[in-house]
Formats: structure tokens, sequence, C-alpha cells
């Protein structure tokens, strides 16, 4: 495979020393977590103690001022352990660039630091029970009284929701503004938030090992110091983030296909049948030759945007088509890698079967496959 040119001499030397960090801190223990049904916080303080967690930040707040590409390398080492990791990505690379983009310097003083040493994990809560990809319909709300905002409503499927420190919440400001995207705007919650609680660590079809949770809030006091960036203008950040939100989900799938493809390739070569391996037979080559093809183009195609991405590039729309086209290309992969493992595909031992279940809620999360199509369409001058 063609190294990206994004990649230079010292992201791999970076790669090399996460991965042998993986090799001793996560592998040996990721059955357990997902059996657990967490990823333990010592886990998140190790990241932490060596470097591993927003390492984009400036050096100022204790980051070290890298580029995106170590956290590509970071997002799909992560992978190749496993999907339940993503909330770790979603920390580095989603929420608190929030903070260091929308942020005062008060703001970034208190919480970048502590986001960077693992001793803070951070989610941010957009989805509702009644508003998925609609977000300018959310109904949580938070009015101003005195020194606070008073906030109401309730959040869903919030990734990070058990463990999270601090909470970049979605919320209507002024519920009659119109169009009604511009009454929205962003708060940080903090843990001990009065009035706010979490409800049960969600049951998911994948992703055992990812604390996704409920979150409500009934009249929680939120102070007004914890409003990020300005009233009103919370869905323009959103849309600002989605980009690298939607291609941090990209870079996941891809690498989640590259994985399932070499244990299935693995797998063919070692099983027997009628006499001969299994990857003798032509229609298992073909089926790989196609698997092998089809991860070639989402390569080609994810560093390509990667590198524009880095370049600061406005590139919605070949996100869009990146995220869409790589997450769904990633669910035709583990179908056939797992019908080539046979029964053994079915069974919970073999990692197939484990990488099956995490792979389809990367076509949901980060806006759905059908509103990147949206998000598509509408550049085509229909």
């Amino acid at each position: 495979m063609v190294t990206a040119r994004y990649l230079r001499e010292e992201h791999h030397i970076f790669r090399e020393a996460f991965r042998k960090f993986l090799e001793k801190e996560a592998y040996p223990y990721y059955d357990e977590w997902e059996q657990r049904g967490i990823i333990p916080r010592s886990f998140w303080a190790k990241m932490g103690e060596n470097g591993f967690l927003c390492p984009w930040v400036d050096e100022k707040y204790g980051g070290l001022n890298a580029d995106f590409a170590y956290s590509v390398v970071i997002n799909e080492e992560l992978e190749k352990v496993g999907s339940s990791l993503v909330g770790i990505g979603l920390h580095n690379d989603i929420v608190t660039p929030y903070i260091a983009s929308y942020g005062t310097e008060e703001q970034k003083q208190k919480w970048l630091p502590k986001c960077i040493s693992g001793e803070l994990i951070t989610a941010i809560a957009m989805t509702e029970p009644g508003a998925g990809s609609d977000l300018a319909n959310i109904s949580t709300t938070a009015v101003k009284d005195g020194d606070y905002y008073i906030v109401n409503g309730q959040k869903t499927f919030i990734t990070n929701g058990i463990h999270a420190d601090l909470i970049v919440v979605a919320c209507k400001t002024d519920p009659h503004a119109k169009p009604p995207h511009r009454g929205i705007s962003l708060l940080v919650v903090e843990r001990d938030t009065p009035g706010f609680t979490r409800g049960r660590k969600l049951e998911k079809v994948g992703l055992h090992a990812q604390d996704t949770a409920e979150l409500f809030f009934q009249d929680a006091k939120v102070p007004k110091e914890n409003l990020l960036g300005e009233e009103g203008k919370g869905f323009y950040y959103l849309m600002e983030k989605l980009q690298q939100e939607r291609l941090v989900v990209t870079i996941a799938a891809q690498t989640a296909a590259e994985v399932m493809f070499s244990l299935a390739k693995h797998y063919v070569k070692q099983r027997s049948a009628f006499g001969r391996r299994v990857s003798e037979f032509q229609t298992v080559q073909f089926r790989l030759a196609e698997m092998a093809t089809d991860i070639a183009i989402g390569r080609t195609f994810v560093d390509r945007v990667i590198e524009e991405h880095m370049a600061g590039k406005q590139i919605v729309t070949e996100v869009s088509m990146a995220k869409w086209w790589i997450t769904e290309m990633a669910k035709r992969v583990a179908a056939e890698a797992m019908q080539l493992h046979g029964g053994y595909g079915y069974m919970e031992e073999y990692e197939i079967a484990r990488r099956y279940r995490d792979i389809p809620v990367s076509a949901i999360y980060a806006g759905t496959n059908e509103m990147m199509k949206t998000i598509i369409a509408r550049q085509l001058d229909l």
C-alpha cells in the first residue's frame, strides 16, 4: 500500500510508539471491557499520561500543537483494537475542538489541560428522543436567570455519556427564533451541575464497551460563564465542526474495512474444504478481489479528503460523499467477511462477529447516510 502523502517520518515513529502502548494497555483487556460494558477511566488516564489525548491542542494549554495527521494515526490504531474506543476519538477530535475554537481564554485555561491529561472526559449532546438529524428542532431549553441558565430537556444516544465530566449541550436559548436554528446555543455542562442526571447506560447491538447514555436536565443550573461562544450561534458552530466529525467516522470505517478484510483473508488461507484451502476456490478469490478493490478505492478517497481537510479547505460535500460511501462499503465488507468465515463467523470468539455488530452504526451517527446524500444533492444544481 502506498503511504499517504500527509504522513511524514515523525508520524510513522508516533504510530509505532502508540501501537506499542496499545499492545500493552488495550489489546489484552479489550474483551474484558466489552464484557463489562465500559472502558475504565484508568485507560483514559494512561492515554493522557503518554500524550495520546488531544495532541493538536496548543502548547500553552499542555498540548503538542500536532497536526491532524497525528489524529488520523490515533483514530486508525484505536479502531484496529476495536470500535468501542470511538469515544476517545470523539473526545480528541470532535468535542474538545469546540472548546479550543469557541471558548474564552478562561474556559480554555480551565478545561483544556485536563482534557489533555484525561482528568476530564468530554461528550457532545445534540440528539434528543424526538430530534436526531433535524437539529433545528431540538426542544431542550436554556433560560437565563441571573447568573445562570436554567436548562430543561433530555438528550439520548450520547457517546461517553456515563464517563463525561464536560458535556457540550445544544439547547434553545431563544425558542421563538425564526428560523428556529437561530435560537440554538451551546452550553458546557459540568459533571456536578445541580439538576443534571444521567439515565441508564444504553444497551446497543454493537460497541458494547462504549458508554452511551441518556442525559436529563431538570431545572439544571448552568453558570452563564459556561456559554460557549455567542448566544444564537450554536447551530453555526455545529455545522462548522461536523466536517471533521464525519471525517473521523470515515477514517474509522475505512480502517475497520481493512481489518475485516485481513481477518477474512487469513481465515480462508488457513481453512480447508474438499481437499484444498478455501482461498484456492475461484469464487472466494473473486469475492476477496472485489473487497480489496473497494477498500483500495476507499483508502485513496479518504486520504485525499484528509489532505484537503488539513489544508483548511471547505469540503463538506466531499466528506459527505466519503462518509456515506465508505461506511456502506465497510458494511458490505463485514457481511462478506463473516460469510467467508462460515459458521465460525457467527461465533462470538471470532473477531469478525464483533466487527459485524459494530460497523452498522457508522452509517447512522454523525449524520445518517441519507442526510449525507441530501447534502450532496444540494450541490448538484437539481
